[in-house]
């Protein structure tokens, strides 16, 4: 069970999410082409205004594939 979860588009414009299940491993931050993925502190997000589901970089989400 994947630790970030798909958001309808229309609701926000942040395409995924980091949940309170993540442990923070950090593997997905190199696996974003936009770069929307940041560390704060010891807490990993999601900047949504650079995540857009990677289209146009790949044909599915990065972060989903290490997570």
């Amino acid at each position: 069970d994947c630790l970030i979860k798909l958001l309808l588009k229309r609701v926000t414009s942040m395409a995924h999410t980091i949940t309170n299940r993540c442990n923070q491993c950090g593997e997905c931050v190199p696996q974003c082409p936009t770069d929307a993925i940041k560390r704060e502190g010891e807490e990993l997000w999601i900047d949504p205004m650079l995540c857009n589901d990677c289209e146009g970089y790949a044909s599915g989400p990065q972060c989903v594939t290490v997570c």
